[in-house]
């Protein structure tokens, strides 16, 4: 679910590329695309108004969008908050005010926010640490993050975290939340165990004392949101809604004693709108918060960006990635203010707006207005709301999050090394934290990169006759020519040195082609360097052909280009002829 559109994310199209002919200065001449031009950030709400969208026959069908999101936004709201270790009005807080706010000052046009999965398990740590006033820190601090991501720019860099890392902590998160239900789907005590495999142990051991009440209608739930669906006519009401007023219904009249409900656990829910509330906390406690705020808006940029992108495959649009962070960042902010937490853009919910007709910021709103209506006039009914309902809602949540299918093929299928960095970061996820797993995971997933790319760079020799160009130009007698065929990074750094430094014979002149090089980083530019001088020591005439004029540029700066017989960017013809006419002048 969180997932489905990776692939289309890292094949997206710029906004707006410019193509434009010049003449390059270089080796074989051709086209080069200009630097792409950077767009106006411009809310959604006012891309909406510019494409016509909030005319008043666009209305309707927006309107009866938002009214069914919002219906199925309403049980997930609340049991995400009480996974969240929140109360359930917070969830309701979060997507009236996240909800309203990424509508109209996010990056897509269809966008719908609020509470999701992901984020419950980062939550429920902070919250059972810190309280709810942390969590509302937290939220603050990830918001205000968020933002920063955006004034940057990073939008169209966050969405290439690697899917390894991206499966792996979703799939741990899943497993997380389902085990977290198991106290409301079968009646059991709560657990006292800080650590997943300690509170494992105790619900499993707990188990033969769980309530029949209570799990039969957990398993009826479950039932219910599986397979309302696939009823004719009747399936297009939400499953989850069915349950919930289905476990309402039968807590209301038969009231049984053994099972939890909101108004058991939570005292019911407050009949009104939230009002502004500044958290409160201790300073001492703000540094050990940045670390889970951090993580919370890297896994809420991830997760908005993929939702945006999923909409935009469904509608044909482009959404703009950055102001997307900037909604998102706001809503976060604002959210904390409410008494709400976290939120970021919901898949399935975006989904369900696409599909029902939104196709503006107009169904966004009917959706945060019919949340707001339930708040207001059926709040009282909410004590009612038996907690294994909900714990039934997150466990088919929990099981569309893992994607145990795709977990199955990729672990046949793909790399060794991306099958690892996935379990790896599952695994840490699990037992021992959502952002270690993310950092580990990164990291991990990078180092895997390097290692390709390191391989995948060659620096090779180029044998007389090999090409067109030696074929034209005299052969000079102990002249190397050496192409470098990738990026020119610290990784391929041992592979260039031993191929210059240690040759089998003692050249006069070494060429070095950087034709297929596109770009080069301090430590190659190092390297580089170190590698001439060396030469030089020993009489060879180095040389430089064919460079790219951004990597010609910055070899000029470093200094590298001085004492070289001709600038970089010249042909491997006139290379070869400028180091015969250097070894014949020092032959005399």
């Amino acid at each position: 679910m969180l997932l489905a559109a990776v692939a289309s994310v890292r094949r997206a199209p710029p906004r707006h590329l410019t193509v434009t002919a010049t003449p390059l200065p270089w080796c074989y001449g051709g086209l080069l695309p200009t630097p792409e031009r950077r767009s106006l950030m411009k809310p959604a709400i006012l891309e909406a108004h510019t494409a016509g969208l909030l005319r008043r026959h666009n209305w309707l069908p927006n309107a009866a969008a938002g009214v069914v999101v919002g219906v199925v936004a309403i049980p997930l709201a609340m049991a995400f908050a009480i996974a969240a270790g929140a109360k359930p009005e917070q969830g309701l807080y979060t997507a009236i005010v996240a909800g309203l706010i990424v509508t109209l000052l996010g990056g897509s046009r269809v966008q719908i926010a609020g509470p999701t999965g992901a984020f419950a398990v980062l939550l429920a740590g902070v919250t059972a640490q810190y309280g709810l006033s942390g969590l509302q820190v937290v939220t603050l601090l990830a918001g205000a993050i968020l933002v920063v991501f955006g004034l940057a720019r990073l939008g169209s860099v966050i969405k290439f975290i690697p899917e390894s890392v991206i499966l792996g902590f979703t799939a741990g998160i899943a497993v997380v939340i389902w085990t977290g239900q198991w106290s409301n789907f079968f009646g059991l005590p709560a657990t006292t165990s800080e650590h997943f495999a300690g509170k494992l142990v105790e619900m499993v051991s707990a188990l033969p004392a769980l309530d029949p009440t209570t799990t039969l209608l957990g398993i009826v739930s479950v039932i219910v949101i599986a397979l309302w669906p696939k009823i004719p006519v009747l399936g297009k009401v939400p499953g989850p809604l069915v349950a919930l007023v289905g476990g309402t219904v039968f807590v209301a009249l038969a009231q049984p004693t053994s099972v939890a409900t909101i108004g058991s656990a939570f005292g019911g829910l407050p009949k009104g709108l939230p009002a502004l509330t500044l958290p409160h906390f201790a300073w001492s406690d703000l540094p050990d918060l940045v670390r889970p705020a951090f993580a919370i808006a890297l896994l809420g940029a991830i997760e908005s960006l993929l939702s945006a992108t999923v909409a935009d495959g469904m509608t044909g649009t482009k959404h703009d990635s950055n102001q997307e962070l900037l909604g998102q960042g706001a809503a976060n902010i604002a959210a904390s203010l409410f008494g709400g937490f976290a939120a970021t853009g919901a898949i399935a919910r975006t989904a369900t707006n696409v599909r029902h007709g939104g196709n503006s910021p107009i169904a966004g709103i009917f959706h945060v207005l019919t949340v707001v209506l339930v708040l207001v006039v059926l709040a009282p009914l909410a004590a009612y709301v038996p907690l294994a309902t909900l714990a039934a809602i997150l466990f088919v949540v929990a099981f569309n999050m893992s994607e145990v299918g795709r977990i199955v093929r990729i672990a046949r299928r793909a790399p060794r090394s991306d099958v690892a960095v996935m379990l790896i970061t599952l695994t840490l996820t699990v037992f021992a934290d959502l952002v270690i797993a993310v950092e580990v995971g990164v990291i991990l997933a990078l180092l895997n990169f390097f290692r390709r790319m390191t391989a995948a760079v060659g620096v090779t020799e180029l044998e007389t006759g090999s090409s067109a160009v030696t074929e034209q130009v005299p052969a000079f007698k102990d002249v190397l020519v050496f192409t470098i065929d990738g990026p020119f990074f610290f990784g391929a750094v041992d592979q260039f040195e031993s191929a210059l430094l240690h040759t089998n014979t003692e050249p006069k002149a070494v060429i070095v082609s950087m034709e297929n090089v596109p770009f080069i980083d301090l430590t190659a530019l190092a390297s580089l360097q170190d590698t001439i001088e060396q030469l030089r020591k020993h009489e060879v005439v180095v040389a430089l052909c064919c460079t790219k004029p951004k990597v010609a540029e910055r070899i000029e700066k470093a200094g590298i280009a001085e004492g070289l017989p001709l600038p970089a960017t010249a042909t491997l013809e006139d290379a070869l002829r400028a180091v015969g006419q250097r070894i014949d002048h020092d032959a005399r």
